[in-house]
């Protein structure tokens, strides 16, 4: 089974638009939406939900104020700052660590499981997607949540013998990206011809290196500054990237979005015909 994870130092550089058109272009699939903080690839893909169910990743610190003394060891442990001079536990801090359970000398703390997303599997006209929504304030349960979503991926594409699994990554270095790298195929880098871009192009390489994961990149809105792409390739040479692609600038674009459609969908261009030849050279790499 071939992975492919699509990823961008930042956002705004077109990652989902051309994950759209892939998951048109690709067949024998399953689509991931590795971005749980703002998922919105399935803004483009029509889905159809098939099945939800509750993801609990993490835990929470509970007082039992009966048995509390009022001792105060468990706030002056919390290195988050989570329990107050109340002994209230403030749920956006708690990061569920457990050090509050183990100094209390009453036995009045107890961790419980907290709900911290849900977890999605749509029908699209492109193939199933697997997808999910962090709950706000629990950042640290994304990368559960994306492995989560991608084991329920990896097992129905063994059980219906499906090749490819394509991956729409979050932006960023953080966890969740970590998180939706790990073991796959091949890492495509999507970065547009910006010193942001550039600035996070270099940041995000770092990473995947780090991890030894094959990685491509691919310039979205070359177009917008020659300069800037000149010194994408550049860089790409000396890291020895392979440059897939290099997609120009279309307004065509924010139609296709507005209209919910992967724009190899909408038009016939430059701009498709080079997202064409992305993905032959991506199945060239996998």
């Amino acid at each position: 089974m071939k992975q492919l994870t699509i990823i961008s130092g930042k956002g705004g550089t077109g990652k989902t638009v051309i994950t759209s058109s892939l998951a048109v272009l690709a067949p024998d699939k399953i689509l991931v939406d590795a971005d749980v903080d703002a998922p919105n690839l399935h803004l483009m893909l029509s889905p159809r939900l098939i099945s939800q169910q509750d993801f609990w990743g993490a835990k929470i610190a509970v007082i039992e104020e009966d048995a509390c003394l009022k001792c105060g060891l468990c706030a002056g442990f919390c290195r988050f700052c989570a329990i107050d001079d109340q002994i209230k536990v403030n749920p956006y801090r708690c990061e569920g660590c457990g050090v509050c359970v183990q100094v209390c000398p009453a036995g009045a703390v107890t961790l419980k499981d907290e709900l911290t997303g849900h977890l999605y599997l749509s029908q699209t006209p492109y193939g199933l997607l697997s997808h999910a929504r962090l709950k706000t304030g629990v950042a640290e349960a994304s990368g559960k949540l994306i492995t989560a979503i991608r084991r329920v991926a990896e097992e129905i594409a063994q059980k219906q013998g499906i090749g490819q699994i394509i991956i729409d990554g979050s932006p960023g270095i953080g966890c969740p990206v970590i998180a939706s790298l790990t073991g796959v195929s091949l890492a495509l880098i999507v970065t547009e011809p910006t010193l942001s871009g550039i600035s996070d192009l270099k940041r995000i390489e770092e990473v995947t290196e780090h991890f030894k994961i094959k990685t491509a990149v691919c310039i979205n809105k070359y177009d917008l500054n020659e300069e800037n792409t000149q010194e994408i390739t550049r860089f790409c040479r000396e890291r020895n990237l392979a440059l897939l692609a290099k997609i120009p600038f279309d307004e065509e674009v924010i139609k296709s979005v507005q209209k919910g459609q992967p724009l190899v969908n909408c038009t016939k261009s430059r701009t498709t015909q080079a997202l064409e030849k992305l993905w032959r050279k991506i199945k060239d790499e996998l």
